[in-house]
């Protein structure tokens, strides 16, 4: 069965047009020699490139359907439209074959191209920016680095923070106040050594004087 619509109303011709990106009509009439002499290469070309509500061949008889034929001031027969979402993009008069062929692989390609914008662009996320396609790696694969990032980042702060910690701690053990006992100490050049009382040895403190004060010391 051809694929081909034959128009019987200016309904149907609006129908058509509506519901399909590329048209391509022929509109012939039953007494012109060259319409009959064309219409198998346009039976063909419907054949061959037909695709429902995508391209669509149809046929018009200029007698039966005048209205159609003069909204687009059709004089002569056979003529070809080659329609794109409604508007004529391309005209052929007469039995002419190649330009026949010619106007029908662009508007299939025409058609192509149209698909392939609206199934390979982008989508939209809320608040109008773009999502790019998808790329090896992507959203996911940074995120992953991001976070891998953060705890590497806390784990190292966490370490120094504690061995930081305990060292500070550890010292003050050691040591109660550093400077003190640095301005005390009898290799001060600063400040010259003091009388040793009896028995006491270079660098020890005196027994009448404790390196640091009481509980009955700061009572007294």
């Amino acid at each position: 069965m051809s694929p081909t619509v034959k128009i019987g109303s200016s309904g149907q011709w609006r129908q058509v047009v509506g519901s399909s990106g590329i048209v391509i009509a022929d509109f012939y009439a039953d007494w012109c020699g060259p319409c009959k002499m064309i219409a198998p290469t346009f039976e063909s070309l419907s054949t061959k490139y037909s695709k429902p509500n995508k391209i669509t061949f149809c046929k018009i008889d200029v007698d039966s359907q005048q209205e159609v034929a003069q909204q687009y001031s059709v004089r002569a027969m056979p003529t070809f439209l080659v329609l794109h979402n409604g508007s004529v993009i391309d005209t052929i008069q007469g039995a002419n074959p190649p330009a026949l062929t010619a106007a029908v692989e662009k508007g299939v390609k025409l058609a192509g191209a149209s698909a392939g914008a609206v199934f390979s662009a982008g989508g939209h996320r809320l608040g109008g920016a773009g999502v790019g396609p998808r790329q090896t790696g992507g959203i996911g694969a940074g995120v992953g680095t991001a976070l891998a990032k953060a705890r590497n980042w806390s784990l190292a702060g966490m370490i120094h923070w504690i061995v930081a910690f305990f060292g500070l701690y550890f010292t003050s053990l050691i040591t109660l106040d550093p400077y003190k006992a640095a301005e005390n100490s009898s290799y001060n050049v600063k400040s010259p050594p003091k009388k040793l009382a009896p028995g006491q040895a270079p660098g020890q403190r005196s027994a009448t004087r404790p390196a640091f004060k009481t509980m009955s010391d700061l009572g007294s």
